[in-house]
């Protein structure tokens, strides 16, 4: 295939999907993975798309290439509401018996003001989230590892090896970039190391993630689109709707006052 046909087949695929990998590239297009990295270099550089680690996003697309987190305070007012609506729903999945893990996270911290299942055990790797709960009157029990300040979570290959004992029956854990092609992300690899465990050992995974999240990509992938049920208050990008594993809170709400008429 020539060049400019490449390039325009590459155009138009970043476009229609938001995301491509540079393996999903290659194989559609039948070209060498060396051939595919220097057309998307140059559709970077005529401003065309992002070019990110391991593919390219779309223009609208948000790259996020910094490693470093935002101070929690900072995070807890952002996007109040619709935290707050994640969380409520959030807390009412939780069944007597289950073995819950609680991520660190200001959407997870919130799921905290809304539990009332107290027959429950919880696990998390926030010291806060477990001072929270057991002040709540619920049993928690916290990760050992590394204390990360700026997120305020216990992080690293010690917790990840950790969580291996535990067989959760439901999960609720954060994220800071929600990919159609480059999935659930977060800038730090400790961080996303846990993340990914705790994804594994949950029966029920469910990332809590408010629209602000869709289209945005942080360095360490921790989890598939389609590997763990997505928590949101709306789908704001329509490429999302065919994915059955997003709860949309706004349909789910009218759904339940349907059954109530």
């Amino acid at each position: 295939m020539l060049l400019e046909k490449r390039l325009e087949e590459i155009l138009k695929l970043v476009e229609k999907e938001g995301s491509v990998t540079v393996q999903e590239l290659t194989e559609r297009l039948q070209a060498s993975e060396s051939t595919i990295r220097r057309d998307l270099s140059l559709l970077d550089e005529e401003g065309k798309i992002n070019k990110v680690h391991g593919g390219a996003t779309a223009i609208n697309a948000s790259y996020y290439a910094s490693v470093q987190d935002v101070e929690v305070e900072y995070r807890k007012n952002l996007n109040w509401e619709e935290k707050t609506e994640i969380a409520k729903y959030a807390a009412s999945l939780i069944r007597p018996n289950d073995l819950v893990y609680l991520d660190a996270g200001t959407t997870t911290d919130r799921v905290i003001d809304f539990i009332t299942e107290k027959q429950a055990v919880y696990v998390t790797n926030a010291i806060g989230h477990a001072k929270r709960l057991v002040e709540a009157g619920c049993e928690a029990h916290i990760l050992g590892g590394k204390f990360k300040l700026s997120t305020e979570a216990i992080v690293g290959i010690e917790t990840a090896a950790e969580m291996e004992k535990f067989n959760f029956t439901i999960g609720f854990i954060g994220t800071n970039g929600i990919d159609r092609r480059f999935g659930f992300s977060t800038p730090d690899i400790d961080e996303a190391m846990v993340k990914r465990k705790a994804v594994q050992q949950c029966r029920r995974p469910y990332i809590l993630g408010d629209p602000g999240k869709f289209q945005q990509i942080s360095p360490v992938t921790f989890a598939g689109i389609e590997d763990a049920d997505l928590i949101t208050t709306e789908i704001t990008e329509d490429s999302y709707r065919d994915l059955s594993n997003i709860i949309e809170i706004k349909n789910e709400r009218k759904r339940r006052e349907r059954k109530t008429e």
